[in-house]
């Protein structure tokens, strides 16, 4: 039997799930809360690299912010990918105007901004908003 680390998104606990059992909508051992929730996670310099680096799962980020018209036309698409890919990929946002720091160390020069992680490094990037279709597709490619 295989198992999956899962970093809950609501209290950043690594919970062991075996992959038979992802689509049985697994809770945190800590929290019990969702850990696969099929929504975004809003993720902060506290909370980015233990989400990015011990979630099994790749993790994709939008960095974004709330003066961006093209981030808030995406929004409504990442959440829908959100939840068409869970159990697959982890989906996240990180604020760059709340998350100054976090954005400068992955060089953000514009927004929106995805980057997918798998454990912790940076596998890809695009820049620019994309639909929904767009996005799952660009991550069936490189997840």
């Amino acid at each position: 039997m295989s198992a999956l680390h899962l970093v809950c998104p609501h209290c950043f606990a690594v919970n062991r799930v075996p992959t038979e059992r992802l689509n049985d909508q697994p809770k945190c051992g800590r929290c019990h809360d969702a850990t696969l929730p099929g929504k975004p996670v809003d993720l902060g310099a506290s909370s980015f690299d233990v989400f990015t680096s011990r979630n099994d799962l790749p993790v994709v980020v939008d960095f974004w912010a709330a003066w961006c018209g093209p981030c808030k036309m995406m929004a409504p698409a990442f959440a829908d990918a959100a939840r068409q890919m869970t159990g697959q990929v982890q989906f996240a946002k990180v604020d760059t105007e709340a998350e100054q720091a976090l954005a400068g160390r992955y060089a953000i020069r514009s927004i929106p901004t995805l980057v997918l992680f798998r454990h912790g490094k940076e596998v890809d990037r695009v820049s620019g908003a994309l639909s929904a279709a767009q996005l799952t597709q660009w991550l069936k490619r490189h997840a």
